[in-house]
């Protein structure tokens, strides 16, 4: 029987996920017997030396000479842009993660937008350049939060008197990013502090999609989901790989984002123009119909060259594209978040059969259906 060690956060979303992904790997290909003592590190490593580990998947913060010493398998899930380059780790791919939640703003019509992050975190620098990047494209301006220099010495209390002035100062409505979902809440908390209206004047969007902050928050917190259980598991196999000298392919494990759920923070259409909140109402509300252009059109009072050259300039796209993405979401959030046979969704949005929607859905995301689930739903 393996001895793994697993020096990872069990108080976040990820940690825990990453842990559950490890464990299903151990259940199909072990058993694997795990050593997970919430003590400090450098207190550990007698104890680790002792019970003779095979592999470690742990935290870099973590990182000491004594442990890398020890000349054991390990696998570093990474926060810091420094790490020792010989060994194999597990990262977020900020670029996606940014580009999903610059692209959820944009199509709720928010002009004004804003990222709010930690500054001493590399993760978070890159959420907010490649933040920063999409909404240039678009031709938006992002409004950056910045901490003060003595940022480490500050709690929250002392902090919150630099968020609220920032907030205070931001043009509304603002499609706030924060770079996960503890910053996310701490948007919140500083709104209902100063009378601030969310989502009407703050909308806010999160990440990791962490049950415990984002359901018990006030209003509930939307953010970007992780297949961070997906690459628990593929952590898993190439420390297998590791610990038998097995060529190994790849030495990165990347987390992608699979989709944004939905809550009360940002639950609303920053959209001027009447007559496209009305056609876009009128979409998202007959998702699962096979609707036409010319429905939507005649659910508003101008022409369908009017409404077309109008949704470009609010939502960048066409009113075809509008309703193929509400549809293509429609289906992912079904795919991932219930156990519905790809029959029975075939059904629910009213294609003919299996290969239409599977030739719609693949056009958009890349993959099948059943590709997607796989990769996508927690197991």
């Amino acid at each position: 029987m393996k001895r793994i060690v697993l020096l990872l956060e069990t108080s976040r979303e990820f940690g825990r996920q990453l842990i559950i992904g490890i464990a299903r790997y151990s259940r199909l290909n072990g058993p694997w017997s795990f050593y997970k003592e919430p003590i400090d590190l450098k207190s550990s490593i007698p104890h680790l030396t002792s019970w003779k580990p095979d592999g470690i998947i742990m935290r870099d913060s973590l990182i000491t000479k004594e442990l890398l010493k020890l000349k054991i398998p390990t696998i570093l899930a990474i926060h810091d842009s420094k790490y020792p380059e010989d060994l194999p780790i597990i990262k977020t791919d900020s670029h996606s993660i940014a580009q999903m939640a610059s692209k959820h703003f944009i199509e709720k019509g928010f002009k004004n937008l804003a990222f709010c992050g930690f500054d001493i975190y590399d993760w978070s620098e890159e959420r907010k350049f490649f933040f920063n990047c999409f909404n240039k494209e678009a031709g938006l301006k992002t409004y950056n939060f910045l901490q003060s220099k003595n940022v480490k010495n500050q709690n929250w209390e002392i902090e919150q008197r630099h968020v609220i002035r920032w907030v205070k100062d931001l043009p509304k409505p603002v499609g706030i990013f924060a770079c996960n979902d503890d910053r996310g809440q701490n948007i919140l908390e500083v709104c209902k502090l100063i009378g601030l209206k969310v989502p009407e004047d703050i909308a806010v969007i999160g990440v990791d999609n962490d049950p415990i902050i984002c359901d018990t928050g006030d209003p509930p917190l939307t953010s970007i989901a992780l297949n961070v259980e997906s690459a628990g598991f593929e952590a898993a196999r190439l420390l297998d790989q590791l610990i038998h000298k097995r060529k190994i392919v790849r030495r990165e494990i990347i987390v992608t984002p699979s989709h944004i759920v939905q809550r009360q923070s940002s639950d609303i259409l920053a959209v001027d123009d009447a007559e496209v909140a009305t056609a876009i109402h009128y979409i998202r509300a007959n998702a699962k119909r096979k609707i036409l252009v010319r429905d939507v059109v005649e659910t508003v009072s101008v022409s369908r060259r009017t409404l077309e050259k109008r949704f470009r300039k609010t939502i960048h796209r066409s009113i075809y594209n509008e309703i193929q993405q509400v549809r293509i979401e429609w289906i992912s959030k079904l795919l991932i978040e219930t156990d519905l046979p790809i029959s029975q969704i075939t059904s629910l949005f009213d294609f003919t059969d299996g290969e239409h929607i599977t030739r719609y859905f693949k056009k958009e995301k890349g993959i099948t259906l059943r590709e997607f689930r796989k990769l996508y739903k927690p197991f």
